[in-house]
């Protein structure tokens, strides 16, 4: 099986403890529906810097910022997609960019 970086961008930000427990739970379901396919669950990040050529440093992510991760086995990219479609991000207004990951 084939590793895969799933890159969160976006998503709303739960308000209320019953936003934070609904979607924890969905998060843990999702995980759980997974199984062994779960490599690292990933997690939130905070706010981003970039570093460009030369030096130059930004510190607001950019027009898409990164909002957290996850690394996960799938037989290839149909597969990958697949599960990246029942993530609670998307349920959230976020994105998932996902790539395969190559051991080095």
């Amino acid at each position: 099986m084939a590793k895969y970086l799933f890159v969160y961008h976006g998503g709303k930000h739960p308000e209320t403890d019953a936003e934070v427990k609904e979607v924890m739970d969905a998060w843990g379901s999702w995980l759980g529906s997974m199984g062994s396919a779960v490599i690292d669950g990933g997690n939130p990040v905070g706010k981003s810097t970039t570093v460009h050529p030369g030096g130059r440093v930004t510190n607001d992510g950019g027009s898409n910022p990164v909002s957290g991760y996850g690394l996960f086995e799938a037989d290839d990219d149909k597969d990958a997609i697949a599960k990246a479609k029942g993530c609670p991000i998307l349920t959230a207004g976020g994105t998932i960019e996902l790539a395969e990951a190559f051991d080095m």
